[in-house]
C-alpha cells in the first residue's frame, strides 16, 4: 500500500471514536432500549480504529520499512552512518539512515557504537490554528514506528475493554439502585441508568489518547493531555452520587494540574529558546527543510547528533570568544533568533558555559513534571489508587493503554531533548515510585487497589528504564505491561462481578467456580513477574521487557558506581512484585472459601466478558515473542523509532561524572541480569506460596503481629495522604480561613459601612435635593401649567358670535399695534 495512506489510516482510526462520541452525545438516549445501541456503536467504532491501526502497520508501514533484527547490526547500517560522511536525504521521511551499527570491535573489546540519525518518520500539518509572530499553532502529525505501535496497542486493548464493558455495565441498562449511597430516608439511591453515557466517555477517552500519540508538536500534545484528564475525571466519578467517587475524581483532576504546572514551565522554556513546538522537520515537495523541529535543532548532524543547546539557549554564549559558529567558524556566535527559527545551522556553544544546559534541564524536568502527574509517579502517586472508584473497565483502560501510559509515552517521545541530568531525575523518581508502590501492595486487601499499586510500581519500572538510557526497554515494558495489566484488571472485575466484593479476605477457592477468570489471571500474574526460563530466552511477555530493564540497570550501575541503588532497585522490585501478585492470586482463587455465602453465589462471568480475557491472555503470553521465521518483533519495531542521537554513551555536562550508557551495551549483562531477575522473582513467588498456600507455619495474622509497626506503615500507604493533609491541605484550609475571616470582618465591614454611608447620604440627597428642589421645581411648573390651562379653558365658550367679536377686536388691536410701531 502507498505510504501516503499512512496518515489517512491513522487519522481515520483517531477520528472514528470522536464521531462515536458526538453521535452518542446527541442521540445516545434514543439508541435502543435505555441507550443499549450506544455501547454497540462505541464498540464498533473502536474496533474499526483497531482495524485501521493494524492495516497501517501491516499494510503500509512494514512493507515500506522492513524490520531488521536489532540484536545484530549489519554492515548496511554502517554504510549510511553519519560517521561515514554520507549525506542523508531528507523528504517527508526525515532520514533514511537508521544508524544502528557498531563502529567496530577495536582490540577485541566491545567498541563504541556509531551514533544514529533521526529515525524514519512522516510529519505534516493538517490545519493551522493561528500564527502569532514566530509561534505557529497547528494540528499536525508525527508518525514513526512508535506511533504506529502505540495506535495498535491502544486500539486493541480499548476494543477488548469495550467488549468487556458491554457485559460488565449491563446494570446501567435499567434503573440503577446504588447499594453504596443511602438517602436520609434510609433507602438506597435509585437513579436512571447511564449506560450510554459511559460509552460516550470511553469514546472521547480513546480519541484523546490517540490525539496524544499522533500529535506533531508538543502544544498539540498538551491540548489532548488535558482532554485525557477531563475524560478521566468523568469516568472516575461515574458514580458521582458516591462521596468517595466524587472525591477521587476531584483528587485525580487536581493532582494532575499540579504536575501540569511544571509542564507549562517546560513548554515556555522550550518556546522561548527554540521558537518551535514541532517534533520533526517540516519539508516541501522537493524534500527541502522549510522548518526545523526541536529534535534536529538540538541534535545536529554537525555535532554528531549529540544533545547540545542552541545559541538561543546559550544567551551568555557571546561572552566566550571560543564559541565559534558552526556555519563558518568565524568566531561569531549565532544569534538567538537564528537559533530559534531560521532553520540554519546553529552555534556550538562551549561546554564550560552551562547556561544552555541549565535551560535544557529546566525544560526536560518541567515536561517530566506533567508525566509525574499523569503516570502517578512520586510524589504525585496518591490519586491513582483512589481512581478505583470508577467502574472496572475504566480501571483496565486507565491503567494500561490511556491515562497513565500517556506520561511514559511522552517521556519516550521527548527523549531526544532530555539531558543526562534530566534523565537522572527521571531515574530516581522511577526508582522511588517503584519501591514505595510495591511495598504498599504487599498489605492491601482490595483486589483492585493491589493492582493499582502494581501499576504505579510498573510505571516506576518504565521511568527508571528511560532514565537509565534504556529507551527500548522502557517503551517495550510499556507495551507488554499494557496487555497483562488490562488482563489483570478485567479479571479482577470478573471476580467482583461474580462475588460482589473487592475484599480478598472474603474470597478464596474461586478457581473452581470461575476457572476461565482464574487461569487467565494466572497468565497475567506470570507475565507481570517476568516468568521464563533463564538464559533460554523463553518466557512470558514480562520476562523480556523486565529483563531488559534490569540489564540496562546493571550497565548503568557499572558506569556509575555511586548510583548503585538504581542498579539494584529493579531487582528488589522483581522480588516484591512476585510476592504481592501471587499473594493476590492465592487469596482469591486458591485454598478454601473464607466467606461461604459469597462463594456459593459466585459464578463465572458471561462470554462477552471472558472472551476478551482469553484474547488478552494470549497477548500477555506472547507479545514479546518474535514471529517465527521473521524479524517481526516489538523490539525490532521500536528500534526503528529509536530517538536521534541515543546510540552512543553520553556524559553529563552539569554532572561530568554522570554516564548514560549506550543501550545496546546492556546486552553484555544478559546473563547476570537474567539470573538475578529469575532468582528474585522465584524467591518472591516461593515466599507467597509458603505463606498463603502451604502450611509452613508462616501465617499472615502472625506476621502482622510480629511486624506490626511495619505493617501499619504499609497499610497506611506510607502516610502520604496524612502527610499531604498536614503539609498542604490543612495549611491551605487554615490560610483560607484567615482570608475568609479578613474578608468577612474587615473587607465586608468596610464595604457594608461604605454602603450604609452611601445609603444615608442618598436619603439626605433624596430629601433635600430630589424631593425639595428637583421635585418642587417640576411640581410648581406642572401646577402653573395646569392652572393656566384651566384659565384658558374659560375662554372657550362655544359661542360663534363671541368668537367673531374676538377676531374683530384682535384685528383692530393688531392694526393699532402695527401703526404705533411704524410711527416710532
Amino acid at each position: 500500500m502507498d505510504p501516503s495512506w499512512l496518515p489517512k489510516l491513522l487519522a481515520l482510526a483517531w477520528l472514528t471514536p470522536l464521531a462515536s462520541f458526538v453521535l452518542i452525545l446527541f442521540f445516545g438516549k434514543h439508541m435502543g432500549s435505555h441507550g443499549k445501541g450506544a455501547g454497540l456503536l462505541a464498540t464498533t467504532a473502536i474496533v474499526f480504529s483497531a482495524v485501521c491501526s493494524f492495516t497501517a502497520l501491516f499494510g503500509v508501514w512494514l512493507p515500506n520499512h522492513p524490520l531488521q533484527d536489532a540484536s545484530h547490526h549489519s554492515a548496511q547500517h554502517e554504510e549510511v552512518d553519519s560517521h561515514a560522511g554520507v549525506s542523508v536525504p531528507i523528504r517527508l521521511v526525515a532520514a533514511e539512515a537508521e544508524g544502528y551499527g557498531h563502529a567496530g570491535h577495536a582490540t577485541g573489546e566491545h567498541g563504541e557504537h556509531a551514533n544514529n540519525a533521526a529515525p524514519k518518520y512522516i510529519t505534516a500539518d493538517w490545519y493551522e490554528l493561528g500564527v502569532f509572530g514566530k509561534l505557529k499553532l497547528t494540528i499536525g502529525y508525527y508518525i514513526d514506528a512508535l506511533t504506529v505501535a502505540m495506535f495498535c496497542m491502544v486500539s486493541l486493548i480499548a476494543s477488548c475493554v469495550h467488549i468487556y464493558a458491554l457485559g460488565y455495565m449491563h446494570d446501567e441498562l435499567h434503573d440503577f439502585t446504588d447499594p453504596e449511597v443511602t438517602l436520609t430516608s434510609g433507602e438506597n439511591l435509585k437513579r436512571p441508568g447511564r449506560y450510554y453515557r459511559f460509552f460516550q466517555y470511553l469514546s472521547l477517552f480513546c480519541f484523546s489518547m490517540f490525539g496524544i500519540v499522533i500529535a506533531g508538536n508538543i502544544a498539540m500534545v498538551f491540548v489532548f493531555w488535558e482532554l485525557v484528564g477531563i475524560c478521566s475525571y468523568f469516568l472516575i466519578g461515574f458514580y458521582i452520587e458516591r462521596k468517595s467517587a466524587s472525591t477521587a475524581a476531584n483528587k485525580a483532576f487536581i493532582v494532575n494540574r499540579v504536575g501540569d504546572f511544571g509542564m507549562l514551565i517546560g513548554l515556555m522554556a522550550l518556546w522561548s529558546s527554540l521558537g518551535t513546538f514541532s517534533f520533526g522537520d517540516m519539508t516541501n515537495e522537493q524534500g527541502e527543510v522549510t522548518e526545523q523541529g526541536m529534535f534536529s535543532l538540538l541534535r545536529t548532524e554537525e555535532n554528531d547528533y549529540h544533545l547540545q543547546p542552541t545559541a538561543g539557549m546559550v544567551f551568555e554564549g557571546d561572552r566566550f570568544p571560543e564559541c565559534n559558529c558552526a556555519t563558518g567558524g568565524s568566531g561569531d556566535t549565532a544569534s538567538a533568533g537564528e537559533a530559534s527559527g531560521s532553520g540554519e545551522l546553529h552555534a556550538k556553544p562551549p561546554t564550560k558555559n552551562h547556561a544552555g544546559q541549565w535551560l535544557l534541564l529546566v525544560a526536560g524536568v518541567g515536561i517530566f513534571c506533567g508525566c509525574v502527574g499523569k503516570s502517578a509517579q512520586f510524589p504525585l502517586l496518591t490519586w491513582l489508587p483512589d481512581a478505583m472508584e470508577g467502574p472496572t473497565p475504566v480501571s483496565a483502560l486507565v491503567h494500561s493503554a490511556t491515562m497513565v501510559a500517556a506520561g511514559v509515552y511522552l517521556v519516550g517521545r521527548f527523549f531526544p531533548v532530555l539531558s543526562p541530568e534530566a534523565l537522572l531525575v527521571i531515574a530516581y523518581t522511577g526508582c522511588i515510585t517503584l519501591f514505595v508502590a510495591a511495598t504498599i501492595a504487599i498489605t492491601a486487601t482490595d483486589i483492585k487497589r493491589v493492582l493499582a499499586y502494581s501499576t504505579i510500581s510498573q510505571l516506576g519500572y518504565m521511568m527508571l528504564a528511560l532514565g537509565l538510557g534504556g529507551w527500548i526497554a522502557g517503551m517495550f515494558h510499556l507495551i507488554t505491561h499494557a496487555f497483562f495489566k488490562s488482563l489483570l484488571f478485567m479479571c479482577s472485575g470478573s471476580v467482583i462481578h461474580g462475588v460482589h466484593t473487592n475484599d480478598m479476605t472474603e474470597m478464596g477457592g474461586l478457581r473452581k467456580k470461575m476457572p476461565i477468570t482464574a487461569y487467565t489471571m494466572l497468565v497475567g500474574c506470570l507475565a507481570i513477574i517476568g516468568a521464563g526460563v533463564p538464559l533460554m530466552g523463553i518466557g512470558f511477555s514480562g520476562y523480556y521487557s523486565k529483563d531488559a530493564i534490569i540489564e540496562q540497570a546493571f550497565s548503568f550501575g557499572v558506569s556509575n558506581p555511586r548510583h548503585w541503588i538504581l542498579q539494584w532497585a529493579p531487582v528488589a522490585g522483581a522480588f516484591i512484585t512476585a510476592f504481592y501478585m501471587f499473594r493476590l492470586w492465592y487469596m482469591t482463587f486458591a485454598g478454601k472459601p473464607r466467606n461461604q455465602e459469597r462463594y456459593d453465589h459466585a459464578h463465572e462471568s458471561p462470554r462477552v466478558m471472558t472472551a476478551p480475557l482469553v484474547l488478552l491472555a494470549v497477548f500477555a503470553l506472547g507479545v514479546g515473542w518474535a514471529f517465527p521465521g521473521t524479524n517481526l518483533k516489538v523490539t525490532n519495531l521500536l528500534e526503528q523509532a529509536r530517538p536521534v542521537g541515543t546510540l552512543v554513551t553520553s556524559h553529563g555536562e552539569l554532572l561530568p561524572a554522570l554516564v548514560i550508557p549506550n543501550e545496546h551495551d546492556a546486552h553484555n549483562f544478559l546473563v547476570p541480569a537474567g539470573l538475578w531477575a529469575f532468582g528474585t522473582a522465584a524467591s518472591g513467588l516461593l515466599l507467597a506460596t509458603m505463606i498463603y498456600l502451604w502450611d509452613f507455619g508462616l501465617r499472615p495474622e502472625e506476621l502482622k503481629r510480629t511486624f506490626k509497626p511495619l505493617h501499619s506503615w504499609l497499610w497506611n500507604k506510607w502516610y502520604f495522604d496524612e502527610i499531604y493533609e498536614w503539609i498542604f491541605i490543612k495549611p491551605t484550609k487554615m490560610f483560607s480561613g484567615w482570608i475568609s475571616w479578613i474578608d468577612r470582618n474587615i473587607f465586608d465591614s468596610i464595604i457594608h459601612s461604605s454602603a450604609a454611608i452611601c445609603k444615608g447620604g442618598s436619603k439626605v440627597v433624596d430629601a433635600i435635593v430630589d424631593r425639595t428642589l428637583v421635585d418642587g421645581t417640576v411640581n410648581t411648573l406642572a401646577r402653573g401649567t395646569w392652572d393656566t390651562g384651566l384659565w384658558l379653558r374659560k375662554i372657550q365658550t362655544g359661542s360663534l358670535r363671541q368668537y367673531v367679536m374676538f377676531i374683530a377686536a384682535g384685528t383692530i388691536l393688531l392694526f393699532v399695534a402695527i401703526s404705533f410701531v411704524q410711527n416710532i
